[in-house]
Formats: structure tokens, C-alpha cells, sequence
């Protein structure tokens, strides 16, 4: 091989490393500090938030709020809706969790009928009912822990 071709071929070698590099400390920046969220100047001024609507009223039985019950963010309630509620450390997230163990979107509550399911996004330290760690959609009743990290989040009615 001429000198020229094992030059090319270092320096697109060092190319690729120093991509890889790159990629891999924007993987986790983004995961250590979420996603930036652009914020307005001071002289703009922001429209009125809507007023909040109440959930829909929800039969008689049915869970009606979200409450972390253990963690760092205990003593949060999150009123149940028709909507799938995001968990997780992200800005995006419905119910948000301040736990180094709990991933940017970590798992998502949804209703299905009367029931509400809880569904793991792919974390790596896993989401938990009860005991038990989940692999797929799984439904929680009134009551029953849901662990995600180090904090504890139940449905009550």
C-alpha cells in the first residue's frame, strides 16, 4: 500500500473515533441534563396560560390521581384524565421525578377503558409493580405501588 493510502485511512479512522466520542457525550449530557427548552426574553410578554380544565369526572371505583407517595418529589399529585401521563426526569413529563435512577422518559401511565396500565419506555433500571418488574403494558389498580428508581407512585381513587 503507498504511503497516501495509509494516511487516508488513519485519518478517516480518527474521524469515526471522534465521532463516536461526540455522539456518545451527547447521549449522556442529554440524559444527565435533559433537553434544552428555549426560554423568552424578559421584554417579551407571554399570552395568558387557558385556564385549566377539570379531569373528566371519572365512575365510581376508578383511580383519580397520581400520588408519589416515596422519593423526592413525595407529596406530588397528578389528577387522572383521559390522556396517557409521561413519568420521568424530562421537562416534557407530565409527572416529573428528580431521581438519578429514573431515565429522561422513563414510563408512561395510560387509561384503557376503567382500567390504567403502566408501560416501561425502555429504561435501564426498569419500572416495577409491586414486586415484580414489567416487560410490557401492565395494569394498576387503587393502591398498588409502582416503582420507578428510588421513588413510589400510586393511583387512589
Amino acid at each position: 500500500m503507498s504511503e497516501l493510502t495509509l494516511t487516508i485511512i488513519k485519518l478517516g479512522f480518527l474521524a469515526v473515533l471522534w465521532l463516536f466520542v461526540l455522539s456518545t457525550v451527547s447521549v449522556i449530557r442529554s440524559d444527565l441534563f435533559g433537553s434544552r427548552v428555549s426560554g423568552t426574553s424578559r421584554n417579551q410578554r407571554q399570552p395568558k396560560p387557558a385556564k385549566p380544565s377539570r379531569p373528566p369526572r371519572r365512575k365510581r371505583g376508578e383511580p383519580s390521581v397520581a400520588v408519589v407517595v416515596q422519593g423526592t418529589s413525595s407529596g406530588l399529585q397528578v389528577p387522572l384524565g383521559d390522556s396517557p401521563l409521561a413519568i420521568g426526569r424530562g421537562s416534557e413529563c407530565e409527572i416529573q421525578i428528580e431521581d438519578e435512577y429514573v431515565s429522561t422518559r422513563h414510563a408512561v401511565l395510560r387509561p384503557q377503558g376503567t382500567t390504567w396500565y403502566v408501560e416501561d419506555l425502555g429504561s435501564t433500571n426498569g419500572t416495577f409493580v409491586g414486586e415484580s418488574r414489567i416487560h410490557g403494558p401492565t395494569a394498576v389498580g387503587s393502591g398498588v405501588p409502582v416503582r420507578i428508581g428510588k421513588t413510589i407512585i400510586e393511583l387512589y381513587k
